[in-house]
């Protein structure tokens, strides 16, 4: 699919984004459109799962035909089978008359089974049989009925782990998913978290009839590094109270971080990420990086300060005893004081030897510091700044009470 092919979709399904995963997730929905397989769309609560099924109905041979998204999470289990079979005069209490279910009512065309993970084990064989031979009973009824449906399903769940723990059969997933799409989760379309805000405050500016709202430039960076564990949905939602609330349409950090909550635990749907660990209580990286970006945030000024006096030094065409003394000065004026490695001296003459050798201050500095040691100084110092109230703590770090007693146990602060 060519670039203006793709953008063609997006204006027509309303995504918005460049993100490269989910411009896959877009492609392999356009090209498995015009087959008959049956797809599953995975992705964490919020991603934007239902648009996918509308790309394949709409790029299929059956978009004139009928399309029925169906939540099955929201239809009581007693009734599950009734909804998407129909049933038969008198085959339950209530059941006053004969009734056509989706699959009948969607002959030719198309079935979106939205939270598929929770239908019941007995309506899952009911569907493997659908899939399998295309065909269906009605509930109260022996007859057997045909039916040409083409099924989309979605699920924000761990299929593996549910097959596991027997609440989802295989067989059923296996079938269901002969074309999977995976829909990437907010916190890793990087500048596309910036895009869908800005459209979302245009919209509620006009809806509302005023003034659309704008992010500081560091809003916009703590909006990118927020995990969003509610995805597009809860970037919308933050986007609409802030339009409403906020008193300044520039938005600042302080103001951007009153309406942002503290993050949650992880949902079952996030699997484990490289270097972490998974969401059972372990440690990690998307907890661990909530902190290390405001330490990264607030180490940027003493790296810029370092910066200028390296290369101030090697304009002077060396270095002093005074020099190395304004260095470490430097360094015990900043909160960065305890976190140079003991083994690591630094010698005048090593400094000499090795000035004309320093391409880069941050990879310097990478190599001298521990962002774990930074993480632990950064902590202690601010509670001692608030005489151990670990809420002003946190608040002062921009990270949750959660995450704060988390470290302080791992670091043996209390």
């Amino acid at each position: 699919m060519t670039k203006a092919e793709l953008q063609q979709v997006k204006q027509r399904f309303g995504i918005i984004g460049s993100n490269s995963a989910l411009d896959h997730a877009i492609d392999v929905a356009v090209q498995v459109a015009q087959t008959d397989l049956s797809v599953l769309v995975t992705g964490e609560s919020g991603v934007g799962k239902e648009r996918f099924p509308q790309i394949i109905h709409q790029n299929s041979a059956r978009k004139h035909a009928p399309y029925i998204p169906v939540n099955c999470g929201a239809i009581p289990e007693g009734t599950i089978d009734s909804e998407l079979f129909g049933h038969e005069k008198g085959a339950f209490t209530g059941a006053v008359s004969d009734r056509k279910g989706y699959f009948e009512v969607a002959d030719g065309g198309t079935i979106f089974l939205d939270e598929v993970g929770e239908l019941p084990l007995t309506t899952q064989v009911r569907l493997l049989r659908v899939l399998e031979v295309g065909e269906f009973i009605k509930v109260g009824s022996s007859k057997i009925q045909k039916t040409n449906v083409r099924v989309v399903a979605a699920t924000n769940l761990d299929m593996q782990k549910a097959i596991s723990e027997g609440r989802f059969r295989e067989d059923l997933f296996y079938r269901l998913s002969s074309v999977p799409i995976s829909v990437p989760p907010l916190r890793d379309r990087g500048s596309d978290v910036l895009l869908l805000f800005r459209k979302f405050a245009v919209d509620f500016a006009e809806k509302y009839r005023m003034e659309s709202v704008r992010l500081s430039p560091e809003a916009e960076m703590v909006l990118q590094h927020y995990s969003w564990p509610g995805n597009v949905r809860q970037l919308k939602n933050i986007a609409e109270q802030i339009s409403i609330l906020s008193e300044s349409r520039e938005v600042s950090v302080e103001t951007l971080q009153s309406f942002l909550p503290p993050v949650a635990p992880a949902s079952d749907y996030l699997p484990a990420f490289p270097g972490g660990r998974s969401h059972s209580g372990e440690k990690s990286f998307e907890t661990d990086r909530e902190i290390l970006y405001q330490v990264l945030f607030d180490m940027k000024k003493d790296m810029n300060d370092l910066k200028k006096l390296v290369h101030e030094t090697i304009a002077k065409g060396g270095v002093t005893s005074m020099d190395i003394t304004n260095m470490s000065n430097l360094f015990k004026e900043s909160d960065l004081s305890s976190v140079i490695h003991p083994q690591q001296t630094v010698s005048t003459s090593s400094i000499k030897n090795n000035t004309k050798d320093i391409q880069d201050t941050e990879e310097y500095v990478e190599e001298i510091f521990s962002l774990g040691d930074v993480e632990k100084e950064m902590i202690k110092k601010a509670l001692e700044r608030h005489n151990n109230r670990r809420k002003l703590a946190a608040q002062d770090l921009k990270i949750s009470e959660r995450t704060l007693y988390r470290k302080i146990k791992e670091y043996g602060l209390d």
